[in-house]
């Protein structure tokens, strides 16, 4: 008797909205919400769960990845994930989801709000005011209108943090090098060439992009050095973005005039209760800093909007479907339409092991076509996918399947075929998928294509045309093209009380030999793949399972 399979878990280590987990809890997940807990208790536990739901604060190292033997998906409640390390697991096949939209207008509002407080000293009048002290000439801030902007990042939030403050009256000159002109001419903000032309003019400096190799301490002493005398300084994107130490002392000597910080290199742990904690910093001396613990996203919309996203992305994974991910290539196309490639590219790449017990050199990959010459990221994926998947102990999916495939030293090669009018070169498919099995200079290859209504049809087999729809369980024969052949397989399957569901032989024009592909209606045993080896006539049998 098959026993009841167990729902899967996830634990959630920092705050979700109620929704979030009710959406959670609706697909069947068992939900654990266990707040502040230290590296050593997270470690302790993670081995029980499936999934893992963190925001800023619970750092998910190769550590603890290697412990969270179960874990299939991490979500990150919020924008960036430079918490969670993607190298470690993206080796240990765990999808990485965070929600890039959801708290963009949140966390864009934020970093205006921190701009007008530093400007106008809201937060030094706000504490002398509760402690009896009224002088509002020691308070005199600075107006917006007219002065000058920089904005480095130019994306979503960076995009929206221009448009208000340009509202507000300021110039605006923004830093993107990855983003091009037009989006700027869009947007009406001037360009800066480099990094140097945009700190030397600005009145006002906020930092909006991704926390990566080349824009760690991007602005330091020397960059600091080049802004004006009296600048001000926002950072609501990352910690780190900032050499904290230079902007200490770019503070205290007067330099710059003050500055906002929503994040910091080592943060403290926002969910521990007052007193629990010993954290300390040096910029926390300084009465021309203005510090605010993460609070970007922490609105009730972008909260409601993170929570029910990600909740929604990891029961997903859970049920096997697949989800745009932080590790996985974008998608062109939708997925929706992309499902079905997918999964004919996972059976055609399934069907080497299955068919051949030798190693490969180089899996080549043709895509001809209009869906595939748009969308072939994925495609790749899942070919190798099925390529790995009949050999490996390992959990294969296409977070970590390109190293495998490198760790096997096999060379993937991706080619887009130019097609004219009329579809592929021999006319019959607008699009077809071609994978080639290159080994000690021989090459075998199949090929398949989707026709209506998500049809995945098996169109040449290792040089044989067979225009064949997949089913679950196909047995594959090579055999003589000599007569008696048919009837011996049909009649030695059918004693076995098997079903043919469909059969289709293929020959090659002047060649002496035959394919078979026949669908069956369930798991044939070992003695009828040797007995059917046996017959005269036979040449090899393969057993090709896409039950999936």
């Amino acid at each position: 008797m098959t026993g009841k399979v167990a729902a899967p878990r996830v634990l959630i280590s920092e705050k979700l909205s109620p929704a979030g987990i009710e959406i959670l809890e609706k697909a069947g997940v068992t939900v654990d919400v266990r707040l502040g807990l230290d590296a050593a208790a997270l470690e302790a536990i993670i081995g029980d769960y499936d999934g893992l739901i963190v925001r800023s604060a619970t750092k998910v190292n190769r550590s603890l990845i290697e412990k969270a033997t179960r874990m299939r998906v991490v979500g990150r409640a919020g924008t960036g994930v430079d918490n969670i390390d993607l190298q470690a697991s993206t080796e240990n096949g765990i999808v990485v989801c965070n929600t890039p939209d959801a708290n963009t207008m949140a966390a864009a509002e934020f970093a205006v709000a921190l701009a007008m407080a530093i400007c106008r000293n809201i937060p030094q009048a706000d504490r002398r005011f509760h402690e009896d002290d009224f002088r509002k000439n020691l308070l005199v801030g600075i107006e917006l209108e007219g002065k000058t902007a920089g904005v480095i990042g130019l994306g979503r939030i960076g995009a929206i943090v221009a448009r208000k403050l340009a509202g507000l009256g300021m110039d605006v000159v923004a830093y993107d090098q990855y983003v091009n002109q037009e989006r700027f001419d869009r947007l009406g903000i001037r360009r800066a060439s480099s990094l140097d032309e945009l700190l030397q003019q600005v009145d006002l400096l906020t930092l909006h992009t991704p926390k990566t190799k080349e824009t760690l301490n991007l602005i330091g002493a020397r960059e600091l050095a080049l802004m004006k005398p009296g600048a001000r300084l926002v950072n609501a994107s990352r910690g780190g973005i900032v050499d904290e130490d230079a902007l200490y002392d770019a503070l205290a000597s007067g330099h710059i005039a003050a500055a906002a910080l929503d994040v910091l290199a080592v943060e403290p742990n926002t969910a521990a209760a007052p007193g629990t904690q010993n954290f300390r910093h040096r910029l926390m001396e300084l009465d021309n800093v203005l510090l605010t613990p993460h609070l970007g996203a922490s609105t009730r919309e972008a909260s409601e909007a993170v929570s029910t996203q990600i909740a929604e992305q990891i029961a997903r994974v859970l049920n096997g479907e697949l989800v745009p991910a932080v590790n996985l290539p974008p998608i062109a196309g939708s997925l929706d339409e992309m499902a079905p490639w997918i999964g004919l590219a996972e059976k055609l790449g399934s069907i080497w092991f299955q068919t051949e017990n030798k190693p490969v050199d180089l899996i080549r990959i043709r895509y001809s076509g209009r869906v595939l010459s748009d969308e072939h990221g994925l495609v790749t994926l899942s070919v190798l996918t099925g390529f790995l998947r009949p050999i490996s102990e390992h959990r294969i999916n296409f977070v970590n399947v390109r190293q495998n495939i490198r760790d096997m030293g096999i060379d993937v090669i991706e080619e887009v075929e130019e097609v004219q009018a009329g579809g592929v070169p021999d006319g019959r498919f607008p699009d077809l998928l071609t994978v080639c099995f290159e080994r000690e200079g021989r090459a075998l290859e199949v090929s398949g294509t989707v026709i209506g209504g998500g049809r995945e049809v098996l169109v040449d087999f290792f040089g044989y045309p067979v225009d064949y729809t997949f089913t679950p369980v196909m047995l594959a024969l090579h055999n003589d093209d000599v007569p008696g052949v048919i009837g011996r397989v049909g009649s030695l399957i059918g004693e076995r009380g098997i079903n043919i569901d469909d059969m289709r032989w293929a020959r090659k024009s002047l060649r002496s030999h035959a394919e078979a592909l026949i669908s069956i209606d369930q798991m044939p045993d070992e003695d009828l793949l040797e007995d059917l080896r046996a017959l005269s006539g036979v040449n090899h049998v393969s057993l090709l399972d896409f039950r999936g």
